[in-house]
């Protein structure tokens, strides 16, 4: 049976990453003023978080799979709550700006292991049809945590200040770090003895064998959550300046997408099971749902099909991401597993922390912008064919371990 406190304890993990971002995006203009800078360098209030993010990923993949898991987690943890408290006290200073990108660069380094060691961790601990429920379990946190992000720094910032929001983080630390001392004392961490030339050797072979089915699953995840942080940049102000939408009611929007997200990973999750063939099904509409709304989304740019074409758009990258996570997870074993997903996780990072830098960029000219995120999307649907192809027999039988 799974333990269900253990799996909300795990899930919290893909949660403080996600707030990271998604709880600012809707005050970004309000950090902006307080910060004293202009449009142009907002999206590094982002990117601050996501890059260093994304680079350290890798790195604490493969000390998990020397030193474990949950040591890297509880590291990551405290380096997150150290960089919050610099984020949030710099505003008591004349120039924050400085302070508050270094509190965000310690953020991001500290995130890098969170939601890639709690996909690792979910599958170093559960095997078949429970692995493939608490992975997409994970997604379903990771899609309430953007529903909710949104309406937390909206109202922090509504009836505090735009700082109070991250004290939100050390909150939610501790609590993860309390949940993890009582929990994973009952699970026992296999120790991974075996030299650096060993592990290594094992690792390259992994890579060669199922590079050409890993380079286009990492690419379709980074590319999703590229497009999907790059919206919600483009959402954020486009909502505020276009129609005048603030405060509650403009984290309130969020929720139809990002809720529409979750509840499709909810979904997916429970009926991929160790059914691969119902995963690539999924992989190939989620993609098509995707991609046809924001086709339309060229022609039609009032708020309401606005909101109604990018629900149905995220609504399929939310049956993507738990095949995604299972396929990944299920096609190493358990001591190269912390490198793999972590250069999974990586892809996916590299897409949030580059999101909002282009769209900040592209949605000066909002068609434009709509036919570069279709192409995009386009992409998408051929490394599907290209993983679909040369990767169903190469994981068949490890994901029904």
């Amino acid at each position: 049976m799974t333990n269900k406190k253990l799996v909300t304890v795990i899930g919290l993990l893909p949660v403080l990453m996600v707030l990271g971002n998604s709880m600012l995006i809707p005050i970004l203009p309000s950090i902006e003023k307080g910060l004293d800078i202009d449009e142009r360098w907002s999206g590094w209030i982002l990117s601050s978080f996501t890059i260093p993010a994304a680079v350290c990923i890798p790195f604490i993949g493969f000390l998990s799979d020397r030193f474990g898991r949950n040591r890297l987690i509880r590291y990551s943890l405290w380096t997150i709550l150290a960089g919050s408290i610099l984020c949030a006290v710099s505003v008591w200073l004349k120039d924050p700006a400085f302070l508050f990108m270094g509190g965000r660069g310690l953020q991001g380094v500290g995130a890098a292991g969170t939601a890639p060691l709690a996909i690792a961790l979910a599958g170093d601990l559960y095997n078949g049809e429970e692995r493939s429920k608490v992975l997409g379990a994970l997604e379903v946190f990771n899609g309430m945590g953007k529903v909710l992000a949104p309406i937390i720094g909206a109202g922090l910032t509504i009836f505090l200040t735009w700082n109070h929001a991250f004290w939100v983080f050390p909150l939610l630390c501790l609590a993860i770090l309390f949940g993890l001392k009582s929990s994973l004392e009952l699970i026992n961490e296999k120790k991974h003895t075996q030299g650096v030339k060993k592990y290594a050797r094992d690792l390259a072979s992994v890579m060669m064998t199922k590079w050409k089915l890993f380079l286009p699953l990492y690419a379709i995840g980074g590319i999703g959550l590229f497009l999907l942080f790059g919206i919600l940049f483009f959402l954020s102000y486009h909502i505020e300046n276009t129609f005048h939408i603030d405060g509650f009611f403009k984290g309130f929007t969020f929720m139809f997408p990002l809720g529409a997200m979750t509840i499709s990973s909810f979904w997916s999750g429970k009926r991929i099971k160790t059914d691969e063939e119902r995963g690539w099904y999924y992989i190939k509409w989620g993609l098509g749902l995707m991609s046809v709304p924001l086709g339309i989304l060229v022609f039609f740019h009032s708020l309401s099909a606005l909101l109604f074409l990018l629900t149905a758009c995220f609504g399929g990258l939310g049956l993507i991401l738990p095949v995604l996570n299972t396929f990944i997870t299920g096609s190493v074993e358990e001591g190269e597993r912390g490198f793999v997903v972590s250069m999974y996780g990586a892809a996916r990072f590299h897409g949030v922390a580059l999101g909002p830098i282009a769209y900040s960029s592209w949605m000066k000219n909002d068609t434009g912008m709509y036919i570069i995120t279709f192409l995009f999307s386009a992409v998408n649907i051929l490394l599907y064919m290209l993983a679909g192809h040369r990767g169903k027999v190469k994981i068949n039988n490890l994901i029904k371990e």
